[in-house]
């Protein structure tokens, strides 16, 4: 799994030659010091490369030609120091591939009360500088994150950081394969999906693999790897079964389809117990380990809620807390502590345990198979966003909805899965209404670790639609958005 390290943000300062080189000279070292300010900040994940200045319309359209075709670049943040015309940049910004966010500050805190003269005003223009400039990507309808703060601020250095992973994603997105085990589970209609329109929009190519395929990488895995394998389970969970060889086979699998995904240049996977003729068990303890390793997943061929998996869980790379496939399974309707119980009937990634997952091996009622080993554990309490990608024909709609996770109120000693129990906001009866309006899916992933406004701003760069259930969500209001969306998403 690819690092968040390897990817760099380039900072480019737009500026003009009419205050003459001195002015010019100020404007280069004031970048520099704010680009290496934001490297030491410890909520910037990537690097930030600061960009030699910019002051013609030949130099601003080169800069973003090489950002473009540049791999490591996976956005560029833009800062008018002074008055930069706006002009200057229709060249550049009209070519422009990447992740695109407007840094709306100033070099300097306060305004020097004797130090201010006119030398001062026509070095620190950003107030009105970044204005032109804004106006322009409005103009051009450029999709952009504009932060404004002071640059030394951790909050507004946070809000970077987000963006910074948000775009992250967007190139994760855009050179993921998802390989698919066998079809989608027969009838269930928000599991299919136009491939063709999901590559064209975000770059995903989703092929299908045989069965047959993977049965003969399971057959083949060598002893020696299992048993190293085994050693680290061993290390890291709680051995809660004598059925060592049922586990033994979840760990062929899992060394099985690690395999085929890193020759085949795959972040992510699905399968269906309707269609894995051959293989002894269902996937369970090996989908929740290639999970824990970065790998996104999606039961019943759900490759739409894979390739989110993996898309967010690179965007939380270094974060707490933990990313997960998830389904909404059943609720508590205890009147004014409604809850809803999320789990699968095997693969839940265990980043979101509250304390050591256990292997245990139960029987399981679908699928026609040998009991299979699987992780078993509760997630921990905290904020978190539950989010599903939906194919609306012709349009793809991002729906993410905050939610609390808590402590599961029941032990429910007789459920041998993984699970979390939360609130949904703004509340289970409006939430779950608009869920349903939005034509949310029963899969999601689960994140403890990203915001709705990391989601928003990936939608956004990605240029698809994008639906908010939170604290303040109403009905009525939500309706009105749907209807005003479908309007404005089928004139596009």
């Amino acid at each position: 799994m690819s690092s968040m390290k390897r990817y760099e943000f380039w900072f480019i300062t737009g500026s003009q030659h009419l205050y003459g080189p001195e002015t010019l000279k100020a404007v280069a070292e004031h970048s520099q010091i704010i680009a290496k300010g934001l490297n030491e900040s410890g909520v910037i994940p990537c690097s930030v490369i600061f960009k030699p200045i910019v002051t013609t319309p030949d130099e601003i359209t080169k800069i973003i030609k090489e950002a473009n075709y540049d791999e490591k670049c996976a956005g560029i943040i833009t800062w008018m120091h002074t008055f930069s015309p706006s002009k200057m940049w229709i060249n550049g910004l009209s070519v422009l591939e990447k992740p695109y966010c407007h840094f709306h500050t100033q070099f300097n805190r306060t305004i020097p009360n004797e130090g201010i003269d006119m030398d001062f005003m026509n070095l620190n223009q950003s107030a009105h500088g970044d204005r032109e400039h804004g106006f322009i990507g409005t103009r051009m309808r450029i999709p952009r994150k504009v932060v404004v703060g002071y640059w030394e601020d951790e909050d507004v250095q946070e809000k970077i950081g987000n963006w910074m992973r948000s775009a992250v994603g967007v190139l994760v997105s855009r050179n993921l394969k998802v390989m698919r085990f066998g079809d989608n589970m027969r009838q269930v209609a928000v599991t299919e999906g136009d491939k063709v329109a999901a590559q064209i929009k975000l770059g995903w190519q989703v092929n299908t693999t045989a069965v047959g395929d993977l049965v003969k990488e399971i057959n083949a895995v060598a002893e020696e790897q299992v048993d190293s394998l085994l050693k680290e389970y061993e290390e890291n969970y709680q051995m809660a079964t004598d059925n060592i060889a049922a586990i033994r086979y979840q760990a062929k699998t899992e060394l099985a389809i690690k395999k085929m995904l890193e020759e085949a240049g795959c972040g992510a996977y699905t399968n269906t117990f309707e269609d894995l003729h051959g293989m002894e068990q269902l996937p369970g303890l090996a989908s929740q380990r290639l999970m824990e390793a970065g790998y996104g997943y999606g039961g019943e061929g759900d490759w739409k809620v894979s390739a989110m998996t993996h898309i967010m869980k690179q965007m939380a790379e270094g974060l707490e807390g933990g990313t997960a496939f998830m389904e909404d399974y059943t609720y508590d309707l205890t009147k004014g502590n409604e809850l809803s119980l999320g789990a699968h009937m095997l693969e839940v990634c265990p980043t979101l345990a509250a304390d050591k997952p256990r292997i245990e091996v139960h029987p399981l009622g679908i699928g026609g198979k040998a009991d299979p080993a699987r992780l078993v554990f509760e997630g921990h309490p905290g904020k978190a966003i539950v989010a599903s990608l939906v194919d609306m024909g012709g349009r793809f709609r991002l729906i993410v909805q905050d939610v609390e996770a808590v402590k599961p109120i029941y032990d429910m000693p007789n459920l041998p899965v993984a699970r979390v129990m939360w609130k949904a906001k703004p509340d289970l009866k409006t939430g779950a209404e608009c869920w349903i309006l939005a034509g949310g899916a029963h899969h999601t992933v689960f994140s403890y670790s990203l915001t709705a406004e990391h989601m928003q701003d990936f939608a956004e760069m990605m240029d698809i639609e994008y639906i908010h259930i939170g604290k303040d969500t109403t009905i009525e209001g939500l309706k009105q958005l749907l209807f005003l969306q479908d309007i404005s998403w089928k004139l596009k």
